[in-house]
């Protein structure tokens, strides 16, 4: 069952467009008398996979979780401001820097759930094309564009500096959603074209298509992130136990690649899928719970 979710005061985060969340499942959980987590990500496919999974384990141990689509931006808001508990959807040093400057005082940072992230530019293994500098050379073959994702994201204010830093004058970054994005990757495959699209690893497209990143010389995207995961003041004395959960929360690109390639079945539930991941892996889930 499928509820939305309005954050109390979400009239603070102006660049929102949407507020949706996934409310309670009945009869997912042991009880119901602990209280509500509240969750912000953003839509991503790692970060629905991995918000998700946090959400199953948390009903098993008899929590009601709501769970709310943000922007970036936002998504770091409503946790500074306590409108929200936690998310494990931050990515550092680099992609959420501006953020995480701009609200350190006002949340506490887990550290990593996931390490060996990477960003970039992202084209088919066919693609001649293999450094960033040969861009503008070849905009004609590009469609003088880059396909990226939404315009809020870390990822895409790096790929502008990008487009900065290599003198891409010819190319123009088109912004969308992860979805959108990797609809346009499919289609120019399926047809042996050449596509550029902003990238990040861990993410299903690499186990579905043959792709590469492109070199950058420049060094503009930095080098291997991690996935951070970060609570709002105070959490740990209001919810020691979902505290604990959150700290001890870690898994491998090749754990969550398991659920985010079920989550791309046609006509699969992230939740559901995340409920049977966690099923299926009770050691991995015993360690997060401190069992």
């Amino acid at each position: 069952m499928k509820t939305i979710n309005t954050l109390s005061r979400a009239v603070r985060y102006g660049s929102v467009l949407m507020i949706a969340g996934i409310g309670f499942a009945a009869g997912t959980v042991q009880a119901q008398d602990k209280g509500t987590v509240e969750l912000a990500y953003v839509e991503w496919a790692s970060e629905v996979a991995s918000t998700n999974v946090v959400r199953a384990v948390l009903e098993q141990m008899g929590y009601e979780v709501d769970m709310s689509s943000l922007s970036a931006a936002a998504m770091w808001q409503a946790v500074a401001y306590g409108d929200a508990d936690a998310m494990v959807a931050a990515w550092l040093p680099t992609t959420h820097e501006n953020y995480y400057e701009q609200t350190k005082e006002q949340v506490v940072d887990l550290g990593a759930n996931l390490e060996g992230t990477k960003l970039g530019l992202v084209v088919p293994a066919y693609t001649d094309i293999t450094s960033i500098d040969q861009l503008d050379d070849k905009a004609d073959a590009i469609n003088g564009e880059i396909v990226g994702i939404d315009p809020g994201a870390g990822l895409m204010g790096l790929t502008e500096d990008v487009i900065e830093e290599y003198g891409l004058g010819d190319i123009q970054l088109q912004s969308g959603s992860g979805a959108t994005m990797t609809a346009a990757l499919q289609a120019a495959i399926n047809n042996q074209e050449d596509i550029v699209v902003t990238g990040w690893t861990p993410h299903w497209m690499f186990a579905r298509w043959d792709l590469k990143y492109l070199e950058d010389p420049k060094n503009v995207y930095g080098g291997a992130e991690e996935i951070h995961t970060i609570v709002r003041q105070g959490l740990k004395e209001d919810m020691p136990e979902v505290h604990a959960l959150l700290d001890n929360f870690s898994w491998t690109p090749e754990q969550m690649g398991e659920v985010m390639l079920m989550n791309q079945e046609e006509g699969s539930d992230p939740y559901e899928n995340a409920k049977q991941w966690v099923e299926e892996n009770p050691d991995i889930v015993s360690e997060w719970m401190g069992k």
